[in-house]
């Protein structure tokens, strides 16, 4: 099996019909970081990539000036991405080393996600290195009322980008209902598409070459502190107040919550893929995402990376060092209509309890 070190790098970017994903994709194509990236797009008759951009085209792949690719994908995504790396040996399209999916509007991105995480084929050859969802500055607000695939979409992300803030600069509430959506996510503006490819990229823990800050960042534990300290009082004053002031304002938002559990006692290994195993099986597809840094008993020196989307978990990954001095177990849920007393509790009785004699 290739190492993670060999892993082809997968960004996905997703968000609404109209949040200004294509042209953000213009925008990040013609930077160095991604000059040598292939992009699928999934649906490439509604997409206008400019003429003097491409370079030839051939079938469903379009080369673009400065090496990057596009293609469409109108099937299975695996294929997709085996036919692509089957070019790349035979030769036909340059070797690209990254690639960026753009999903179509409504798409949730759990599908892609799982086929990263757990797909034989895909998994040996690739590897997850962020989610980013495009959210527009204008219509945000309407769009996350309307849509609860939308909000998800938010929710599970990595970076937030607001688009079209030059055309709406009062965005202090959409921020505000963002952050308390997705507390952990870095919210970056992008006016007229512009946005520094840098800021998107190697944001996860499963690049063996990644730093301590960047393993630290993408977990952002420290984000939802204040959250989890308030978390029943202000819940149980959010329903009221919603419907006393926006009877339609953030009623999927209510419906979905952030917290983390920081766990102090080492956990034996059996016991921590148990507990995963039971959250699956009881709350599997309210379990929008779940990251964190284990500190495992077998391995006090090396944390366990859990990372689960749904149902799905990637198998455990280890670092090669704790990316700080914080050794704790730290795990950072954001879920759907769950209680976070019943993960809490679920964790408490598989860990607290002795190994028989």
């Amino acid at each position: 099996m290739a190492s993670s070190g060999d892993k082809i790098p997968v960004t996905i970017l997703t968000g609404f019909l109209g949040s200004g994903k294509t042209t953000l994709l213009g925008h990040l194509i013609r930077q160095p970081e991604l000059s040598n990236a292939a992009v699928i797009i999934n649906e490439f008759g509604a997409v206008s990539l400019d003429h003097e951009l491409i370079e030839k085209t051939d079938g469903d792949v379009v080369e673009i000036q400065g090496g990057c690719l596009c293609c469409t994908v109108r099937g299975d995504l695996v294929k997709a991405l085996h036919d692509l790396m089957l070019k790349r040996a035979q030769g036909t399209v340059r070797a690209f080393n990254r690639i960026v999916i753009e999903t179509t509007g409504l798409a949730d991105p759990a599908p892609i996600l799982h086929t990263l995480m757990s797909d034989p084929l895909a998994f040996t050859k690739f590897r997850l290195d962020g989610l980013v969802t495009t959210v527009d500055a204008v219509n945000g607000e309407a769009t996350l009322n309307a849509h609860e695939e939308a909000v998800k979409q938010a929710a599970v992300a990595d970076r937030i980008i607001l688009t079209k803030t030059d055309l709406q600069p009062e965005i202090a509430a959409l921020e505000q209902r963002l952050k308390k959506l997705n507390p952990g996510c870095t919210i970056l503006k992008s006016d007229q598409g512009r946005i520094a490819a840098h800021l998107i990229l190697d944001l996860g823990p499963f690049d063996p070459n990644a730093k301590g800050r960047e393993v630290e960042a993408w977990l952002k534990a420290e984000a939802y502190a204040d959250e989890h300290d308030h978390h029943h009082e202000h819940n149980h004053h959010a329903q009221d107040h919603h419907a006393h002031h926006h009877p339609d304002v953030n009623r999927h938002d209510d419906h979905i919550q952030a917290f983390c559990f920081t766990h102090d006692t080492p956990i034996p290994q059996v016991k921590l893929q148990f507990f995963l195993q039971l959250l699956v099986m009881l709350r599997g597809p309210d379990l929008l995402r779940v990251k964190g840094l284990v500190h495992v008993a077998e391995k006090p020196d090396q944390p366990a990376v859990v990372h689960g989307v749904q149902h799905v978990f990637h198998p455990l990954a280890w670092l090669a060092r704790w990316p700080s001095a914080d050794q704790r177990t730290r795990l950072v849920f954001i879920v759907r209509d769950i209680d976070p007393q019943q993960i809490s509790g679920l964790m408490a009785s598989l860990t607290a309890a002795p190994d028989p004699a």
